[in-house]
Order: C-alpha cells, then structure tokens, then sequence
C-alpha cells in the first residue's frame, strides 16, 4: 500500500496494493492496523453507498461538530472526480480544494478528515461509491456548500454536459456565507 500527502494537510491519497491473475483481483479495501500506522486513527462506523448516473455532481457535504465525519471513500465500479474543502478555521488552506479522480481500476481512495465539504462528480456512464465514516448521519447538523461558488471555481470535469445536480445541493450558501464550526489542529 501507498499513501500520499496532498497539499492540504490531513488529506490522504491512498494506492492500495491489487492481486491480480487470470481468475480476477484481490486487495484488502481496509485492514485497521494498517490505516493506523499511516496516521488514519478514525474509527469507522457507518459505510455508505451511493450509485450515480454520468454526469451527476454531489456535494459539497459536511456535517458540523459535533456530528462531523471522517470519510475513507472510494469507487466500488466506475469513475469519479473526487473533491474536498478545507472548511477548518486557521488551517494554511482554509477554503482551498484538492480533486482526484478516482476508479475501479486502480482501487485509490480518499481520507478526508472532519472539517472537510465533499463531493464528486460522475465521469463514467454509472458509479457505484462507496464512503466509510466515522460518525453517523445526523440530518439536523448536515450542511453544504455549493458547487458553483466562482470563490471556488471547481471543474467538475463535466465537459460540455450541463451537471445533473439535486434543487438542495444547488441551493446550498456559498463558501463565504457557510455555517462552519471547524478549527485547525496540526495534522
């Protein structure tokens, strides 16, 4: 297994190591121990599962403290473009985002730590995503920043195609006017 650091301190890309022969693939998609001596100290919880169509864009969710979740995400079949923002106050990169693109082939994850907006967008004609969290859903701290704020400017990589995205996500208060209660401890 490979992890690396992005530039947003606390986000993790993780290359998790694939077996493959002619009967098909195998790889451990999680093993705790291992998670922990890469400095992932979250326990997980509650797993989601969502499936999309091309071209839908979701996020960017987070819930406030202190219901916040950490999330190990991946793609379970298909292809997204993964994207998270720094919402902790005093971070070096408070309100910047990092995107990845991740997919069924090479089985890379994500670990976004609390304090984080997610989303993804839908690049093959289906998804099948799959998030691992460390704290339950909690519908009355959920909250959102939209994924159209110019502040932002996130290339959701959707081409010419206008974004399939629910009335609620589009809806959500830009960064500058978002309900955050995050602060920045050193990773």
């Amino acid at each position: 297994m490979r992890v690396t650091e992005t530039e947003i301190p606390g986000l993790l890309i993780i290359e998790p190591r694939i077996f493959d022969d002619p009967r098909g693939y195998f790889f451990e998609s999680y093993r705790e121990e291992l998670y922990r001596s890469f400095g992932i100290t979250a326990s997980f919880v509650q797993d989601n599962e969502s499936k999309s169509i091309k071209g839908v864009v979701r996020g960017l969710h987070y819930q406030l403290e202190p219901y916040a979740q950490s999330k190990l995400v991946r793609v379970v079949c298909g292809r997204v473009y993964d994207v998270a923002v720094d919402l902790r106050k005093g971070s070096p990169s408070f309100g910047r985002w990092f995107g990845v693109i991740l997919d069924d082939i090479g089985k890379k994850q994500l670990f976004i730590p609390k304090g984080f907006a997610h989303g993804f967008s839908v690049l093959s004609e289906t998804a099948v995503f799959s998030y691992k969290c460390d704290n339950v859903y909690n519908g009355n701290s959920e909250r959102a920043v939209n994924i159209n704020d110019p502040d932002l400017g996130i290339n959701w990589m959707t081409g010419s195609e206008k974004p399939v995205v629910s009335d609620k996500d589009l809806s959500a208060p830009m960064l500058v006017d978002a309900e955050m209660n995050f602060i920045f401890t050193r990773v």
